[in-house]
């Protein structure tokens, strides 16, 4: 119903001249609906809280379609409080909670981040951070151990290792030549990055065995890999910030809130009654 008056209020161009007011301010009167005041200030508000693609349209098809939308909302409202239910009562009390908890949350996150606090986390996430060795490997993955080593005579042979990956390995890479790419430790299972970590540039392991079967690997190149630097992870060191200060303020506003939780004995699927709300 929501979606139905929203699109009704903001697709109809009404024929009506706007309101004029030589200076208007946030308690200017635009509609009076059974006594309750529609202000200049609730458009505002409600504006803000619109999904962008609302918010692109023209100013007077957007005043005359939100004003339009509030005083058929109040119409709606005003009768429905006539006969306000428990569920309809416990739903407003929710929705006010959770709108007022949402924006001071908002307020204290959107605040500005400067830039000695962004170095500052840079700083405390990257500052001390050593360059992490990348690995670049190729491998077979082999049924048994007598397959790897028929694998490792052929390759002493002569035989080329990608070729014999892609008629031989089992493993999903084996197509591709048997190529992982770039990867770092912690990435693979302990027995393959043991293999490969042992291996100089352009050698081959003996056969290693991990819970998917039997490997050889080769190690293509290596690489040191810096830490980033800010501008490339600025966006994630800011979205960090914010919820780190939501995060401290709601630790701050708990610890000095009067909080009680009695001990009470109920099972948590009382929450699916929903006929404990009565009509």
């Amino acid at each position: 119903m929501k979606r139905l008056l929203a699109g009704a209020a903001l697709c109809a161009i009404l024929t009506a001249p706007a309101f004029a007011q030589d200076e208007p301010n946030a308690e200017t009167v635009l509609a009076t609906v059974n006594g309750n005041a529609i202000t200049l200030g609730h458009l505002i508000a409600m504006e803000q809280m619109l999904p962008a693609e609302y918010r692109q349209l023209p100013d007077q098809v957007l005043f005359e379609g939100m004003l339009e939308q509030l005083v058929q909302q109040q119409v709606l409202a005003d009768a429905a409080g006539q006969n306000l239910s428990t569920r309809m009562q416990l739903g407003l009390d929710n929705e006010r909670r959770a709108y007022l908890a949402a924006m001071l949350m908002d307020d204290v996150a959107m605040a500005e981040v400067s830039e000695t606090e962004l170095q500052a986390e840079y700083d405390a996430q990257f500052g001390s951070a050593e360059p992490v060795t990348e690995f670049n490997a190729s491998h077979f993955l082999l049924e048994t151990e007598e397959d790897a080593q028929a694998m490792i005579t052929a390759l002493a042979e002569g035989a080329d290792f990608a070729e014999l990956a892609q008629e031989h390995s089992t493993g999903p890479s084996g197509p591709n030549g048997g190529q992982l790419g770039w990867f770092s430790a912690g990435m693979m299972v302990p027995e393959f990055e043991q293999a490969v970590f042992g291996l100089e540039v352009g050698g081959v392991s003996e056969p290693v065995q991990t819970q998917f079967g039997w490997h050889i690997v080769l190690l293509n190149d290596t690489r040191e890999q810096q830490p980033p630097a800010l501008d490339e992870v600025r966006a994630e060191l800011v979205d960090g910030i914010r919820r780190a200060r939501v995060d401290a303020q709601m630790e701050l506003l708990s610890a000095a809130a009067d909080i009680e939780r009695p001990e009470l004995d109920i099972d948590p699927s009382a929450i699916r009654n929903g006929d404990l709300l009565g009509d």
